[in-house]
């Protein structure tokens, strides 16, 4: 068998394969013995029957349309295999006549490749990662955050006006356009905190400054795609609001002390508690770190592919990630309208998000097929028995034939070229180690710094204090 590969636009190659002649006549002998055993020919014993007789039989053409079929379905492994080259859709087939024997025979067909995209740069990624260790900052975290669980909230002095950092309760009547009261809303006693998302940030707004005993009444137009869950049934809607704060609270934070540490949470010290705390964050980054790794250079990486991904890749890849995900939700048990209004998304929201995952994900793949091909990455057949000597299957060989004759090795070897970059990647990158939570802790504290006040701000500042 000789192959031909002609390039063409839009990333397409045109293949022709020839297959000699000795071929072609080995093959319609076989089909004539194969037909004769599968056949019953009156006066013939089977698998005895002449060519005439077949022929005569089943018609002068039933070979040879057999064997046609035979090498039309053959010829494009085949040829992928021999080429190397790695499709990325389905072959269209030339139209082609019948085998005669004693001829060679030509299968032509075209397909679509999988593009060979350049990068900006083959440079070593640099990335920032953790510390490896835990950090100070980390551990203060995390025993904030256990803090936070056993915060209480104690009652302000009446003279407190409602801030950002407080908590109220509140007293709340929620009428619709037509003055019907909305269950959902109205309440006689709610804690409310701002910027929870339970309610918008117009609402927010409308109750700061309120004090103790203070009445509001204000009007909200929720927007179309409102997702507040308290507000999200009424989207589109007018709905009018009648406030009182019953009271204004603050958070009351634990002190963090041995005691503490020992009774509450079962430490046998703050020490102690950090000391732990410190172990378990190690012992978590230890397991993480390699994927935490990996998207930082794949985040990296993707900013170097230049252009769109082709649309055939992307909506391949579309409908991969589709039929997991509707897997997934099936195993879950869940339906796709209550995914929708889990994540608090449009089926419209949905559809761009998956479309853009999907142009990602092809972008991925493609930049590290550039990034295997710039560093000379081979895949050896040697290489490609390994995988399935490591698949487990019982005969590692046969597969590996089975794989070969059905012309699916280039998802293998494809796969594997994008492993041998990652890896090649993970290797060589530049690793800036960085305390995100020290950052994070720093960038809060700017943030809470307040610009200066005028004197009359400050005065009301100081009443509200002495009063309290």
């Amino acid at each position: 068998m000789e192959t031909k590969v002609e390039a063409l636009e839009g990333n397409k190659a045109k293949v022709t394969v020839t297959i000699d002649a000795a071929d072609v006549d080995g093959r319609i002998t076989k089909t004539y013995k194969d037909f004769a055993r599968k056949y019953n020919f009156p006066g013939f014993r089977r698998g005895k029957a002449p060519r005439p007789v077949i022929d005569n039989a089943l018609g002068a053409e039933a070979v040879l349309a057999t064997v046609t079929d035979e090498l039309i379905n053959s010829a494009y492994p085949a040829a992928i295999e021999a080429e190397k080259l790695a499709p990325a859709g389905t072959p269209a087939m030339e139209e082609n006549e019948l085998v005669q024997a004693g001829q060679p025979y030509t299968v032509v067909f075209t397909v679509e490749l999988r593009p060979e995209v350049e990068l900006t740069s083959y440079d070593a990624v640099e990335i920032e990662l953790p510390f490896a260790e835990a950090t100070e900052a980390e551990i203060d975290d995390q025993v904030s955050a256990m803090a936070e669980h056993y915060t209480t909230f104690e009652d302000a002095s009446a003279a407190t006006k409602m801030k950002p950092e407080n908590y109220a309760d509140l007293a709340i009547k929620a009428t619709d356009a037509e003055g019907n009261e909305i269950a959902s809303l109205t309440s006689e006693s709610r804690l409310y905190g701002p910027g929870t998302g339970l309610l918008p940030e117009a609402f927010d707004a409308e109750i700061m400054g309120m004090k103790k005993g203070q009445t509001k009444e204000f009007t909200l137009e929720v927007p179309a795609d409102e997702t507040a869950p308290l507000l999200a049934d009424q989207a589109g809607k007018t709905v009018a609001f009648e406030v009182t704060c019953n009271v204004v609270k603050k958070k009351a934070a634990p002190e963090i002390t041995d005691e503490w540490a020992k009774e509450t949470m079962g430490f046998e010290s703050v020490e102690d508690m950090r000391e732990q705390i410190k172990q378990s964050i190690a012992m978590q980054k230890a397991s993480i770190m390699p994927r935490i790794k990996e998207n930082a250079i794949m985040a990296q990486l993707i900013e170097r592919f230049e252009g769109e991904a082709p649309e055939a890749l992307v909506n391949e890849a579309e409908t991969s990630l589709l039929q997991d995900f509707f897997t997934q939700m099936q195993r879950a048990g869940m339906t796709f309208d209550a995914y929708l209004a889990s994540q608090g998304i449009t089926a419209d929201q949905f559809k761009a998000d998956l479309k853009a995952q999907s142009a990602d994900h092809v972008k991925e793949e493609l930049a590290l097929e550039a990034w295997a091909r710039h560093a000379g990455v081979e895949i050896t057949d040697e290489a490609i028995a390994a995988e399935f000597a490591k698949s487990g299957a019982e005969d590692s060989a046969a597969l590996e034939k089975e794989w070969r004759e059905a012309g699916r090795l280039h998802l293998l070897r494809t796969g594997l070229l994008r492993q041998a970059a990652i890896e090649d990647l993970m290797e060589n990158a530049k690793v800036t180690e960085v305390d995100f939570a020290a950052q994070k802790a720093a960038d809060e504290k700017k943030a809470a710094k307040k610009p200066a006040k005028k004197k009359a701000a400050k005065k009301a500042d100081a009443e509200e204090e002495a009063a309290e």
